[in-house]
Formats: structure tokens, sequence, C-alpha cells
């Protein structure tokens, strides 16, 4: 009788996410399209549920000497934030959000009449600046390695943005 091939355990420092084609980055920008912190994910993880760990993750630089601060002043997000945990989690720490709101909240929101409550601010002035965003992503995937995912870990891919980011701040 055969015996079983054994299978091994992964080292401890590699496949703690896929790399490659399966990853997907969530990422902060400053207001000059300049990478304030990311979060690395599977590539089917939704961009709401990783916002509080994004936030997390940047530091704001001060002009002058001194810590990092450890919150935006304002945070722009597109529709996929506009849940109401997010402007919640954002209204509790004291910072400013431009986040349009979806059109099935605004359904429901019409549909409850008075008990829907008033609609959330929106300034289509501030969410014209959300395109640095955008533009911070097109920037990152000037890296090869980046834009086609090369990376087979998420370590090395964790690293690929990590140093693509330092020479962004550079």
């Amino acid at each position: 009788m055969p015996s079983e091939p054994e299978k091994r355990a992964p080292h401890p420092r590699t496949r703690t996410l896929p790399g490659g084609l399966t990853s997907k980055i969530h990422l902060a920008c400053d207001a000059l399209g300049r990478p304030l912190g990311f979060v690395l994910t599977g590539g089917n993880t939704s961009d709401c549920t990783q916002f509080a760990a994004v936030m997390e993750a940047i530091r704001v630089p001060r002009l002058g000497p001194g810590r990092p601060r450890l919150w935006p002043a304002h945070v722009l997000g597109d529709k996929g934030y506009s849940s109401c945990a997010i402007p919640t989690w954002l209204r509790r720490r004291g910072i400013a959000h431009t986040i349009p709101e979806r059109a099935d909240q605004k359904r429901n929101r019409a549909r409850r009449g008075s008990r829907g409550g008033r609609p959330p601010r929106f300034d289509k002035q501030i969410y014209k600046q959300r395109n640095v965003v955008e533009r911070c992503f097109i920037r990152l995937k000037q890296w090869r390695g980046i834009a086609t995912r090369y990376d087979k870990t998420a370590e090395s891919c964790q690293a690929a943005v990590t140093l693509a980011s330092l020479l962004m701040w550079a």
C-alpha cells in the first residue's frame, strides 16, 4: 500500500496572504499624491472593510519638527466608503469627510420620509480633488512588478509597494 505524501506546513514568513494576481492594495494618499499608508489583502476583500486598517496604517508628516499626526484633517472617499459605519467612525475622531451617497441609500432615506433624516453634506468642489488618489495608484503602477503583480508572496508584494512609496516621497 503506497504511503500518502507528507503535507508540509508553509514557512511562517510566506503565504500569509496571497500575492500576485489575487492581492489588492488599499491605499491612502496625501494632497500631493504621495502614499501615506497601505494595507495588502486578498483580491476579493472589499475596500470598506479595510478602511479602519488603512487609517491605522497612515502617519501624516508634519512640516516642522515633531511626531507625525495619526489622523488626517480631511478624508475623500468614493461611494464604496458610504456605509454608515465609516462616516460614524470619522465623526467620532473629528475628521472631516467628503463621501458621496449611493443611489440606494438616497432611495431608502426618501422612502422613510421625515424619519429618514437629512442627507449628508457633500461638496462637489472638494470631491474633485479625489483624482489625486487615482493618480497615486497610476504612479505606483508605473512599477512594472506592481502593475503586472509578478510577486508570488504577500511579503514581496508589500516590499515592492513600500519601496515604490518611499521613492515617490524622495
